[in-house]
């Protein structure tokens, strides 16, 4: 059965808007996990703009089910995945001008530069993840790096603009998940599912984590987290594996 991991990232971005202690995405992390959620995801971003390193240290040393570490490919963040030793990292691209992830990391012509990044990660014991648009090219680059995952980005998907659109970026991540299957690839989805736009995949075999938070963390302001983070859990539960 696939699993939920919930990002906490915006619990930090509204706190950093007053660069106050409130709301802590660390008790927001608690909630989601007595909730049922299998994991929890943060973006150490360079220029700190939402998460911070106490956050992680924070969550790694409290948290009973696993942490899984967003990063860019830098020497910096490198440093802090062998610190912290996180359960996965997951490499994605990253801009400071962007206002979220804008879409997935070029692996092309970079397959042994990433390689190389990841084998000293790979070698404390780590689960490694590459943040991916839908590409053959792509998925075929990822596998030739030796990552042991890969997380399909989502967000054309959801940010389609019609019927006709999105069915079409549909089609092209099934086909992702099955290509990336038959390369020896495991698969999470992850970018702008929300409970709505997320039941298309219900009957869709290969994925093993949804990677969700900006829909959790806006439902949750109104229904609190546990709650918003529980309706997520009871969706993916019924999805096939």
């Amino acid at each position: 059965m696939p699993v939920l991991v919930v990002n906490v990232d915006h619990i930090a971005t509204l706190r950093q808007a007053r660069l106050g202690k409130e709301p802590d995405p660390v008790t927001g992390a608690h909630l989601a996990e007595l909730a049922g959620a299998h994991g929890i995801i943060v973006h150490l971003r360079e220029d700190r703009r939402h998460i911070q390193d106490k956050d992680v240290e924070l969550l790694k040393t409290t948290l009973k089910t696993n942490l899984h570490l967003e990063m860019a490919a830098t020497e910096e963040m490198q440093k802090i995945a062998l610190h912290t030793v996180p359960h996965m990292v997951c490499l994605v691209p990253e801009k400071r001008q962007e206002l979220t992830t804008e879409g997935g990391l070029n692996c092309l012509g970079r397959e042994g530069e990433l390689k190389e990044f990841l084998a000293p990660i790979k070698a404390k014991g780590i689960k490694t993840s590459l943040f991916i648009d839908a590409e053959k090219e792509q998925i075929e680059a990822a596998a030739k790096i030796g990552t042991e995952y890969i997380e399909i980005h989502t967000g054309h998907y959801a940010d389609a603009q019609n019927t006709e659109d999105q069915q079409n970026e549909f089609k092209k991540i099934v086909a992702g998940i099955e290509f990336a299957r038959e390369l020896g690839l495991k698969v999470n989805l992850g970018h702008g599912l929300n409970y709505h736009n997320i039941l298309a995949f219900a009957k869709v075999p290969g994925i093993c984590e949804y990677s969700i938070g900006h829909s959790i963390i806006s439902r949750a302001v109104f229904v609190g987290m546990f709650k918003a983070v529980q309706q997520m859990v009871n969706i993916i539960s019924q999805f096939v594996s």
